[in-house]
């Protein structure tokens, strides 16, 4: 079996799976979990590694994982983060760390089930697939607090992305990097990452598959009903990304128009009563919802030129491509020296730094100490 001295020096090209695993707050689960990562990937013929990202934990979650990963002799490389930035900042860092050519990921409270890692990754493989989510089978949540708000957010989010997936909640999925690698998650992107991915591949890549779901032993449950109210509030900026990241003045020219038609209609029917039947309207409502129409629908016009004009700069400053290709090849007549790119950019797919390890502040110096106190 790998150890872990063996997987640092190889070559990252040889790491064929990253397992990362986000933790918070999860000191009685994260030995227990390390025991079942043991027990799945004791026979794993290929190169894998295991990513702990640590999100801030206030309990002993650190030191405990890394005294059950020092006794386990998996390739386990764990981050910690100074404070808890979220679930979608920890995946995060444990993509941008990970070297492997697929990414699992899965919750660190033991009610994903490690031993449905090796059959998803057939399945992916098997089927040429960019993405496989898990769909939790007999899930284990209370009825009111999890399963209702989940399956009003799983139908809502479907039915706006266009991505029929319907556990969208499941943390259990294979990536393959070159993809996953291409999304940036920030915010609480992690519950819409089919949605994310379905803008860099295209849906008939993206599948699901039944996986085991336990209920939780240990500790609480880090999610609510008040979660539903934060989906629909994301859901929109998914939406809004999704469809005019590239043309955001479609958007805002699209309702300015709307709006600008429901004023200009209020205010010519004032119009009318005005000059054709002398009526006063000098009193009514509806002078006054015209007028604030109006004026919204120039507003909201400018800003999407605006909007439009941020777009520009920001594309044609990022570094960032407005496409992705998978596969590149060239015959034996083309430039020898180019590079061919296989299962990804050009470019390459290498990890970024992690942006959520920031450094700490260092002491001044002695001669910065006199220099302030002369």
């Amino acid at each position: 079996m790998m150890n872990a001295s063996t997987q640092d020096s190889a070559e990252p090209d040889a790491i064929q799976l990253s397992v990362v695993i986000p933790l918070y707050n999860e000191e009685e689960s994260v030995g227990p979990l390390i025991a079942a990562l043991q027990q799945t990937f004791a026979e794993e013929p290929s190169r894998f590694e295991i990513i702990l990202v640590d999100d801030g934990s206030v309990d002993q979650t650190y030191p405990k994982a890394t005294a059950a990963a020092d006794a386990s002799g998996l390739p386990i490389h764990i981050v910690s983060l100074y404070r808890n930035f979220g679930q979608t900042a920890a995946m995060q860092a444990g993509i941008d760390a990970a070297q492997g050519r697929l990414i699992a990921t899965l919750d660190g409270d033991l009610q994903n089930d490690p031993a449905d890692i090796p059959k998803m990754v057939a399945h992916l493989e098997a089927n040429q697939l960019d993405l496989l989510v898990g769909r939790r089978k007999k899930r284990q949540d209370g009825l009111l607090l999890r399963l209702v708000p989940s399956w009003i957010a799983n139908r809502l989010i479907a039915k706006v992305t266009g991505v029929q997936i319907r556990d969208y909640g499941c943390s259990l999925k294979i990536y393959r990097a070159s993809v996953i690698k291409q999304v940036k998650l920030i915010g609480e992107m992690h519950r819409f990452i089919p949605a994310w991915v379905a803008a860099v591949t295209h849906p008939s890549r993206i599948s699901e598959i039944e996986v085991r779901h336990r209920a939780r032993q240990f500790g609480e449950s880090k999610y609510g009903i008040s979660r539903t109210i934060r989906v629909v509030l994301d859901l929109l900026s998914v939406l809004f990304f999704m469809k005019y990241r590239a043309r955001p003045g479609h958007f805002f020219g699209s309702v300015g128009i709307f709006v600008g038609a429901i004023g200009m209609a209020m205010l010519g029917s004032l119009g009318v009563a005005k000059f054709a039947f002398g009526q006063d309207i000098g009193t009514r409502p509806m002078l006054l919802i015209g007028t604030i129409a109006t004026l919204s629908s120039l507003q909201l016009i400018c800003f999407g030129v605006m909007a439009e004009m941020l777009s520009r700069i920001y594309h044609q400053s990022s570094s960032q491509p407005g496409y992705f290709t998978r596969h590149h090849h060239m015959t034996p007549a083309a430039n020898s020296d180019a590079a061919v790119a296989v299962d990804g950019n050009a470019s390459g797919s290498s990890s970024t730094p992690c942006d959520y390890l920031l450094p700490l502040p260092q002491p001044p110096s002695e001669t910065t100490r006199e220099r302030r106190a002369g």
